[in-house]
C-alpha cells in the first residue's frame, strides 16, 4: 500500500486525496470516529469485522465489513473430475490459500470421492513451493510465523482427529530458504464437520475433503456452516445446478466455476458471518462510495397562487 501511495503521488494525485495510515485497533477506531470520515470499508477476520461494523455504525458511518470464510466446492458424480481437481487445486492453493475466496473444502457427493482425491493428490504433489524471487515458484510463504504455526497446528490436529493425510506438505521448507514462513499444499481426506480444520478459517494451502451421499446433504452441510461467502458446484446436470444455486446459503454461487466472485459492477456479496452491513455489498460496488442526491427545480412562473392541497410540482 505504501508503494501504491508513492505511485499515486508520482502520477500527480494531490496530497491528502489518498493516504496510508499505519496502526492497530486504536488508530482504526480513531479514524472511524473522526468527523471527516464518511464511510468505512474493512476486510479481515469475522471478530474484527463485527467489531468494525459495530464501532463505525455507532458513529453514524456507512459501513461494509467483510469477515472470514469457509468456501465449499461440491463435486457431483457426473462431473468432469479432472476439471474439478484442476479447479480445486487452483482455488485452494493459489496465493497460498491466503484469500477470503479460497476454496478450503471439497464436498464429494456419492461415489466420486476416491477418484477426486486421487486426482487432487497428483496435482498437490507437483505444486512448486518457493520464494517469489524464484520464477518457478507457484506457491509462496504465508504472511507471518504465527500464520505458519496456526496452519501447521490445525493440520496436525486434524490428522490426530482422524483425517487422512493424502498429501501432507505442511512442514515443507524450500531447500536453502530458512526465513520464509512456508506451508506446502496439503490434502486431507475424511474430514468431519466437528474438526477445527473445518470449523475455523485456516487461511493457508490446506484442502479438506468431506464426503456425503446426496446433493441435499451437501447443501445442508453448507447451510449449517457459519460462513457464507461463496460456494460452487461441478456437475453436468442442469437440474443439480439449478437446485444448488436456488437452495445453497451463500452470497456468491458458481456453477463449474471454482471462485464465484462476480464482475465488479455487482460487488461482493457474502452472507452470514462473512459480511456485516448491506450497503454496497449487494448492489453496484461504486454505490457504496457515493450518495444519491435528488433535485427538484422549476424555472418558470406559470404556476402561481395559493394551493392548500398537495401542490403539484
Amino acid at each position: 500500500m505504501v508503494r501504491i501511495a508513492e505511485l499515486a503521488r508520482e502520477a500527480g494525485l494531490p496530497d491528502g486525496v489518498f493516504s496510508v495510515v499505519h496502526g492497530a485497533r486504536t488508530v482504526s477506531e480513531q479514524l472511524m470516529a473522526h468527523s471527516d470520515v464518511r464511510a468505512v470499508a474493512f476486510v479481515g477476520s469475522t471478530p474484527a469485522a463485527r467489531s468494525v461494523y459495530t464501532h463505525a455504525a455507532e458513529h453514524g458511518k456507512r459501513v461494509q465489513a467483510l469477515g472470514g470464510a469457509k468456501n465449499h466446492l461440491v463435486v457431483m458424480p457426473d462431473a468432469n473430475v479432472s476439471a474439478a481437481a484442476d479447479a480445486l487445486t487452483s482455488a485452494a492453493f493459489g496465493s497460498a490459500g491466503q484469500r477470503c475466496m479460497a476454496v478450503t473444502t471439497a464436498v464429494a457427493v456419492g461415489g466420486v470421492g476416491d477418484e477426486l482425491v486421487a486426482e487432487l493428490a497428483l496435482r498437490a504433489k507437483k505444486v512448486k513451493v518457493g520464494p517469489a524471487s524464484d520464477p518457478a515458484s507457484e506457491v509462496g510463504p504465508l504472511i507471518s510465523r504465527d500464520a505458519q504455526e496456526r496452519v501447521r497446528r490445525l493440520t496436525a490436529q486434524a490428522i490426530a482427529d482422524g483425517a487422512v493425510p493424502v498429501v501432507d506438505r505442511s512442514a515443507e521448507q524450500p531447500l536453502g530458504d530458512t526465513e520464509g514462513y512456508f506451508v506446502g499444499p496439503t490434502v486431507l481426506d475424511r474430514v468431519h464437520t466437528t474438526m477445527d480444520v473445518y470449523t475455523q478459517e485456516v487461511f493457508g494451502p490446506v484442502l479438506g475433503v468431506l464426503r456425503v451421499d446426496t446433493l441435499a446433504e451437501a447443501i445442508e452441510l453448507i447451510e449449517k456452516n457459519p460462513y457464507g461467502n461463496g460456494s460452487a458446484i461441478f456437475t453436468r446436470s442442469g437440474h443439480a445446478a439449478r437446485m444448488f444455486q436456488r437452495e445453497v446459503c451463500t452470497g456468491m454461487v458458481g456453477v463449474n466455476i471454482p471462485i464465484p466472485v462476480p464482475v465488479a459492477m455487482f460487488g461482493f456479496a457474502g452472507w452470514k458471518n462473512s459480511a456485516f452491513g448491506d450497503t454496497g455489498l449487494h448492489d453496484a460496488s461504486w454505490q457504496f462510495y457515493t450518495r444519491a442526491k435528488y433535485v427538484t427545480t422549476r424555472w418558470d412562473d406559470t404556476v402561481a397562487g395559493v394551493d392548500l392541497g398537495f401542490r403539484p410540482n
